[in-house]
């Protein structure tokens, strides 16, 4: 089991502790639901170092990740970040991820923590092009601050004026004294707020100094349990649970991320998906009856046929109502449309709905 750089930080605090993606990880300090709260309503600071991180310079850097990745990161200029995925050869997807450009020949990709040996692999196999690729995952931290209140409660930090920054970009500066942390705005949450790369030797200190800096704003850690909740409210993809190696972007509605105006992994089997429809499509559903959906239970139409699966479901925090997200044949996907969730062999009703949950 691998240990982040403020693991001992979470013991001491009270963290429950679980696996995660070969990681020791919190999973809640308080409670799920008044850490949920404290990052809608406030700000909250989470350890999500497990994610990895690779580097890559040289002249070829852009023609690699086109070559690779399924959005066209052409568009993109310094300090701009991009989602986008990595397709497979089958119509899947190897991983998620974000696609950070720091100048014309270094890019930053951040890729999910249980994919980082997986995707190297998958990267390198195309890496023809003489493009020099670092893994920095095991030396780099991550924390994500997170909440309406997270500019306010960093501001103190940092000359980079966190308040303008736009979502999808970035910058590097000094940050609780340290020289060289990158300062991004993407988010997981959909409650604002900001993420933070540094080298592993400063971990301890930049913890502290953000919880001393937000003390006023009522900062607090949070886990990965609220983590799921807050980025499910969203309707934000899981890779692992709402995508995987079978599911294509087009299915799982990540058609704005796949750009057909450049070749890349499996593009032209992607655009005759696309040019054909697809037969089924990642939905949000509420519950109408009483139930919580989980991962993997059956969803089935009113005579009791299966339709598709379940990938995510939780109780939302927020709405006080459960939601979940799965996969259903084409013609049950519109909104509106009535399902049913297999809950201990009985079927539950539930009501298709347009992503995000919380409006």
């Amino acid at each position: 089991m691998n240990n982040t750089a403020l693991t001992e930080k979470h013991i001491s605090l009270g963290a429950k502790m679980v696996p995660f993606a070969g990681y020791n990880m919190p999973v809640q300090y308080e409670g799920i639901n008044a850490e949920h709260a404290a990052v809608r309503n406030g700000v909250g600071v989470f350890d999500v170092s497990h994610m990895g991180e690779f580097i890559l310079k040289g002249e070829k850097a852009l023609d690699l990740i086109q070559k690779v990745t399924s959005n066209d990161a052409s568009k993109l200029y310094d300090g701009k970040i991009q989602y986008s995925c990595l397709p497979n050869e089958d119509g899947g997807i190897v991983d998620d991820l974000l696609v950070y450009k720091i100048d014309d020949k270094t890019y930053m990709l951040v890729v999910n923590a249980s994919n980082i040996e997986k995707d190297w692999n998958w990267i390198s196999k195309y890496n023809d092009l003489g493009v020099e690729i670092i893994n920095i995952s095991d030396r780099t931290s991550l924390l994500a601050i997170q909440g309406p209140k997270a500019a306010e409660a960093l501001q103190s930090l940092t000359d980079i004026d966190l308040a303008s920054m736009e979502y999808y970009n970035f910058e590097k500066g000094k940050f609780a004294g340290i020289d060289n942390v990158l300062v991004s705005a993407t988010g997981y949450t959909g409650a604002g707020g900001f993420e933070i790369y540094f080298d592993n030797e400063h971990a301890n200190e930049i913890w502290d100094a953000i919880f001393k800096a937000g003390a006023a704003q009522g900062i607090k850690p949070i886990g990965l349990g609220a983590r799921d909740t807050l980025r499910l409210e969203m309707g934000f993809c899981l890779y692992g649970n709402d995508i995987d190696d079978t599911t294509s972007p087009l299915e799982a509605g990540l058609g704005w991320i796949t750009k057909f105006n450049k070749r890349f992994t499996n593009s032209e089997a992607l655009l005759a998906q696309k040019e054909a429809g697809v037969t089924k499509k990642l939905v949000g559903f509420e519950m109408i009856d009483r139930g919580i959906p989980r991962h993997d239970y059956p969803i089935v139409d009113a005579e009791g046929n299966e339709i598709g699966k379940v990938t995510s479901g939780t109780q939302s925090p927020s709405l006080q109502k459960a939601i979940g997200m799965g996969y259903v044949s084409k013609e049950m996907a519109k909104e509106g449309t009535e399902i049913y969730i297999s809950i201990r062999n009985n079927n539950i009703k539930a009501k298709v709905v347009k992503f995000p949950f919380l409006k």
